[in-house]
């Protein structure tokens, strides 16, 4: 059974400012919980019987057993699924990004929780370990960011910084700063390198101007037929899964 007060506490992180305050977040789901839970380290487990008893090893952390109607009065989703975990915030550090060795991810301002997941999602499938977001990026720790993620944010990291700064420290040291405009180069016909930073902008306003002023490789990603009238723009998470691809091909093939 869990208390008023435990359920008062797991609903409040539902907003940012308790999230910071305790330094903790949500994540709910078998899956995404058992992708979780070696990852980061979990302070509360609220969980069915049969979810408890189908576990093997669990870290030291409290327990609370509760039953399908109880998990429905603290979930965030609408079909809870066995268990819901509150883990601690990790301790990543911007220090650790290796854009000169490897292909980093930029999020410039990027608000919806789905877009960001699924960004997160697609950076662990191509093999990208670190993303930098500007202040005003939606939280990582939404709990809509992280049933998005799939699981992903175990491998990958999320830092927020002054995004403008760290493009300009970046360029002086010569890492590739690389962003998606519709005035940019058929990214098809561009050298792309296995190493530099590739920048995402907002879903309505795209990178900023303050942010673009900054970024040396302008990429375009071109419809098909060039005549045919198309959409006028694509999903920032599309577009991201369609830039990496390129990005990773070209290392599989071997060209630039």
């Amino acid at each position: 059974m869990i208390s008023k007060n435990k359920q008062k506490y797991i609903r409040s992180l539902e907003l940012k400012k308790y999230r910071n305050e305790e330094q903790a977040f949500v994540a709910e789901g078998t899956k995404l919980v058992g992708d979780m839970l070696p990852a980061f380290s979990c302070r509360l487990l609220v969980a069915t019987p049969e979810w408890f008893a189908m576990q093997k090893a669990l870290p030291p952390c409290e327990r609370i057993e509760v039953s399908d109607e109880e998990l429905r009065k603290v979930s965030f989703q609408k079909n809870p699924q066995e268990v819901l975990a509150v883990f601690s915030f990790p301790q990543w550090n911007l220090a650790d990004t290796q854009p000169g060795r490897s292909l980093t991810l930029a999020l410039d301002g990027i608000q919806d929780p789905g877009n960001m997941g699924t960004i997160i999602r697609l950076a662990d499938w191509f093999g990208i370990e670190h993303i930098v977001c500007s202040t005003d990026t939606v939280d990582v720790f939404n709990p809509k960011t992280v049933q998005a993620t799939m699981g992903a944010l175990s491998r990958v990291q999320v830092h927020y910084t002054d995004l403008p700064n760290y493009l300009q420290t970046q360029r002086a040291k010569g890492i590739p700063l690389y962003g998606t405009f519709l005035d940019g180069e058929n990214m098809y016909e561009k050298t792309l390198t296995p190493n530099g930073i590739l920048v995402m902008g907002n879903e309505g306003n795209g990178v900023r101007p303050e942010v673009e002023r900054i970024i040396d490789e302008k990429l375009y990603i071109p419809s098909f037929p060039p005549e045919r009238e198309t959409s006028e723009s694509l999903n920032v998470a599309i577009a991201t899964s369609i830039v990496c691809a390129e990005f990773r091909r070209r290392i599989t093939m071997g060209v630039e």
